[in-house]
C-alpha cells in the first residue's frame, strides 16, 4: 500500500495542474454528461456521489478494441479480464464477473459473459452510441449483481425523440497492423413523420496478433525452468504471435420508434454472431493422459488442436415512455428485453464440445416522480432466465433463474447548496437446478448520501451505503473442470448472501476551463466469495485434483477494499502552438485483503493515464500514456504481475473542413503501444500465458451524413 501512496503522490502535481490555466468560453466539451444509468432523475456525472463517466460516440472510437473490456481499460477505476482479443469484460474497483452488471439500454445483457472469463460479452462499443460507467455499489437501481458497478452500453436503436435531421448516418472503418485485421461499421437513421427507423451493422476480422517477446511471462518461464519441467521449454517456442488468437464477429441490428410531443415508444431487433480462438490453453491437451497414454503420436495430434467458441444471440428490446407531469408522477418509462444466447466450444474445426445457452426475459418499469420537494423514482424489475451447460466440460448443471425486485429513489435540493439522497431495494433471487435442487435469497440494498455546493465551482459529497448479493450459479452449483482457468472448480449449494458496507466519500472543482476530482472508498464485505485451493470428494475419493486439474473451492471469508481515482481535465483555446489543447489525466488504486490476511486475487495495480491533444482547425494530434505499477499483492497460487509503460500516438484530420461529409467525419492514423511493450494485466486469468497485443498502426475513416 506504501508504494500506491507514493505513485499517488508522485502524479499529485500532474493533476492538480490540470486544474490550473487561463479561462475560455464555455464549450460542449466541458459539460458534465447527463448519466440516464443512474436511478431517480436525469443528473450530470458531475452531481453524483460516486465516480461516473460516459463515453460519447467519438471517445468510443478513439479507444476502441475487439471487446468491452479492453476499450474502456483506460478509464478511471476500470481494467480488464483480458482473454485474448475475443472476450473481455471490464473490471470496476477490483471488482468483475457477477459483481459488474453489463446493461444494454438499461436492461442485462443476458448472456454467459460472468460465468468464465473466456466467454465473450454481447455488448460492444464498434456500434454503441454512447457507453457509461458507474463505479462502486449500484444496488438500488439494478440489484445485488451491481454491488461493483454498472457499465451499460446504449445503442440508440429506439429513439426517445425526433432527431434534428430527417436524415443521418455514419460509415466506420479501420485497419489494425498487429493482426492484419480490419473493423467496419456502418448506421443509418431516418424519419417518416413521427416515425424514426435505424438500422445498424458491424463486422471485425482479426487474424493471430503479434507480440514482443515470448507468450509466457519470464515469472512462468523462471518457474519452469527452477522446477525442471519439459513442457515449460516447449512452450518458450510459442514467441512473436500469439497462437489461436483470430477474432470473427458480425452483428446486425434495425429498430423502429413512434415519437410523439409525450410518448414513445419503439421496437429494435439485434442479430450478432462471433467466432474467436481461446489462446493459451488446448482443451484436448489438458486432458492428454485421460486415454491411459496411447502413444506419443496421439499427444502430438491434441496438442495441435486450437479450441475456439462459435457463438449466437438475437436479441429483441422493447421501450416506451410516457410524459405524465399530474403533480405526483412526471413520467413512466418501460423496458422489456427478449433474449436468445448459445455458443459452442470446439474443440477443434467440426468437433462440437460444451454448448451453452442462455434465454430469458427482463423486464423494468420505473416511476419518476416529485413529492413534498423531492425527485425520485420507483419501479419494479422482473427477469426469468434458463442457463445451460451441456457437454464434456459443463461445469455446471442446468439452472433456472428468477430474480424480482421492487426500489425507491429519493432526492432534495435545499436553498442553501445542499442535497440529500436515499433508496431502497428490495430483490428475490430463486435457483432451480437440476442436480442440486434450489435455492432462495431474499436481498435487502439501502444507501444514504448528501452533498454541498460552494461558490467558486467546489462540490463535496459522502455516500454510504448497503448491499447484498446472491450467489451465482457457478458459484453454487459448479463441479467439473473449467479449462479457461485451469481448474476443477467446485460450488457450495450452501453459501450465503455476500454483503458489502461502503462509505464513499468525493471531492469536485470545476471551472471554466478545467477541473479536478478525487473519490475515495471503502467497501467492508461480509461472506465474500472467492475461489481457493482446496479438496473435494471427486469419483468417490478425497482428492485435491480431478480430471489431471488442481480443485479449487468456492468460499466465502470477510475482506476489505480500499481505494480511490483522483482525476482532472484541462482545456486552453489559443494556447502554446496557436492551438487548442486538452488535458486528462487519472490515477486510480485499491487494495483488496481477505479476513485472514491474504490478498484478493486478480486485483489492478496502481495505474496513471495521461491523455494530450493539439487541435489546429482541421488537424489534430494527440498522445496517450499509461503506467502501470508491480502488482505483487498476489493472490494465493498467483504470481506477481510485471509494471508496463505505454505510449500511444494519435493523427486525425477533420475532413469537414474540406467539404466531406458532415461534422464528426475524419481520417486518422493511430500507433499505439509505440515502444512495443509488454503488457500483462493481473487482472487476467491469462497475465502469464498470453500478454496483450504489441505495437499497432491503426489506419481508419469515419464518414458522417
Amino acid at each position: 500500500m506504501n508504494r500506491k501512496l507514493l505513485m499517488a503522490a508522485a502524479a499529485a502535481p500532474l493533476l492538480i495542474g490540470a486544474a490550473n490555466a487561463q479561462s475560455s468560453d464555455d464549450d460542449e466539451r466541458r459539460e458534465s454528461t447527463v448519466i440516464v444509468t443512474a436511478p431517480g432523475p436525469e443528473r450530470s456525472a458531475d452531481e453524483l456521489v460516486g465516480n461516473a463517466t460516459a463515453l460519447d460516440r467519438e471517445e468510443i472510437l478513439e479507444t476502441l478494441s475487439g471487446t468491452l473490456g479492453d476499450t474502456l481499460d483506460r478509464q478511471p477505476g476500470v481494467s480488464t479480464t483480458f482473454f485474448g482479443p475475443g472476450a473481455s469484460r471490464p473490471v470496476l474497483r477490483g471488482l468483475g464477473a457477477e459483481r459488474v452488471q453489463v446493461l444494454t439500454n438499461g436492461i442485462g445483457v443476458i448472456d454467459v459473459s460472468a460465468a468464465s472469463p473466456d466467454h465473450q460479452v454481447t455488448a460492444d462499443g464498434i456500434d454503441a452510441e454512447k457507453i457509461e460507467i458507474l463505479r462502486g455499489p449500484a444496488a438500488l437501481g439494478y440489484g445485488g449483481q451491481a454491488i461493483g458497478g454498472v457499465v451499460n452500453v446504449v445503442d440508440g436503436l429506439i429513439s426517445e425523440e425526433l432527431p434534428e435531421e430527417q436524415m443521418s448516418g455514419e460509415v466506420f472503418g479501420a485497419y489494425n497492423s498487429v493482426n492484419e485485421g480490419t473493423e467496419l461499421a456502418g448506421r443509418g437513421q431516418f424519419t417518416a413523420g413521427q416515425l424514426v427507423f435505424t438500422v445498424s451493422g458491424s463486422m471485425r476480422d482479426f487474424d493471430n496478433y503479434d507480440i514482443p517477446d515470448f507468450a509466457e511471462s519470464s515469472k512462468l518461464r523462471a518457474l519452469e525452468e527452477a522446477e525442471g519441467g519439459e513442457e515449460g521449454e516447449e512452450e518458450e517456442e510459442v514467441r512473436g504471435t500469439v497462437e489461436n488468437s483470430f477474432v470473427e464477429t458480425q452483428t446486425l441490428a434495425a429498430g423502429v420508434s413512434w415519437v410523439g410531443d409525450d410518448a414513445f415508444f419503439g421496437v429494435a431487433v439485434r442479430q450478432q454472431t462471433a467466432e474467436y480462438g481461446l489462446p493459451g490453453h488446448g482443451h484436448e491437451e489438458e486432458h492428454g493422459d485421460e486415454e491411459g497414454g496411447e502413444g506419443e503420436a496421439v499427444e502430438e495430434e491434441e496438442e495441435e488442436e486450437n479450441p475456439f467458441i462459435d457463438l449466437e444471440q438475437t436479441r429483441v428490446d422493447i421501450r416506451g415512455g410516457v410524459t405524465v407531469d399530474n403533480g405526483f408522477l412526471t413520467d413512466v418509462i418501460g423496458t422489456l428485453a427478449i433474449v436468445d444466447y448459445e455458443h459452442t466450444e470446439f474443440e477443434a474445426p467440426g468437433e462440437a464440445g460444451t454448448v451453452f445457452e442462455n434465454s430469458g426475459v427482463e423486464g423494468r418499469v420505473e416511476f419518476d416522480h416529485t413529492f413534498a420537494g423531492f425527485e425520485g423514482a420507483f419501479g419494479v424489475q422482473y427477469s426469468d432466465r434458463e442457463f445451460s451447460a451441456i457437454g464434456e466440460e459443463a461445469f455446471v448443471t442446468p439452472t433456472d433463474i428468477q430474480n424480482w425486485g421492487v426500489f425507491l429513489y429519493e432526492s432534495q435540493e435545499l436553498d442553501n447548496g445542499v442535497g440529500i439522497e436515499g433508496g431502497l431495494r428490495l430483490d428475490g433471487v430463486e435457483y432451480d437446478n437440476e442436480a442440486f435442487g434450489s435455492a432462495d435469497f431474499d436481498l435487502i440494498s439501502a444507501s444514504f448520501g448528501a452533498h454541498k455546493h460552494y461558490e467558486g465551482g467546489f462540490w463535496l459529497g459522502g455516500q454510504l451505503s448497503y448491499t447484498q448479493r446472491a450467489p451465482s450459479e457457478s458459484e453454487l452449483f459448479a463441479f467439473g473442470p473449467h479449462l479457461a482457468t485451469d481448474q476443477f472448480e467446485v460450488g457450495d449449494p450452501t453459501l450465503g448472501k455476500e454483503a458489502g458496507l461502503n462509505l464513499e466519500g468525493s471531492a469536485r472543482w470545476r471551472g471554466d476551463n478545467g477541473g479536478i476530482g478525487i473519490n475515495l472508498f471503502v467497501t467492508e464485505f461480509s461472506d465474500f466469495t472467492y475461489l481457493t485451493p482446496g479438496v473435494a470428494i471427486v469419483d468417490g475419493v478425497l482428492t485435491d485434483e480431478g480430471d489431471g486439474l488442481p480443485v479449487f473451492l468456492f468460499v466465502q471469508e470477510d475482506a476489505t477494499f480500499v481505494g480511490g481515482e483522483i482525476y482532472a481535465d484541462l482545456y486552453i483555446d489559443d494556447g502554446l502552438l496557436g492551438a487548442d489543447w486538452e488535458y486528462s489525466a487519472s490515477l486510480d488504486f485499491v487494495d483488496a485483503e481477505l479476513d485472514g490476511g491474504e490478498n484478493v486475487p486478480f486485483i489492478p495495480p496502481v495505474t496513471f493515464n495521461s491523455d494530450i491533444s493539439a487541435e489546429w482547425g482541421a488537424y489534430e494530434l494527440g498522445a496517450a500514456l499509461t503506467v502501470a505499477s508491480n502488482q505483487d499483492d498476489s493472490g494465493i497460487g498467483q504470481l506477481d504481475t510485471s509494471g508496463y509503460t505505454t505510449l500511444d500516438l494519435r493523427g486525425e484530420v477533420d475532413l469537414s473542413d474540406f467539404g466531406v461529409g458532415s461534422d464528426g467525419t475524419e481520417a486518422f492514423v493511430e500507433v499505439r503501444n509505440v515502444t512495443d511493450e509488454e503488457v500483462r494485466f493481473a487482472t487476467s486469468v491469462l497475465k502469464d500465458l498470453v500478454p496483450a497485443p504489441g505495437q499497432n498502426i491503426r489506419v481508419g475513416v469515419r464518414l458522417a451524413f
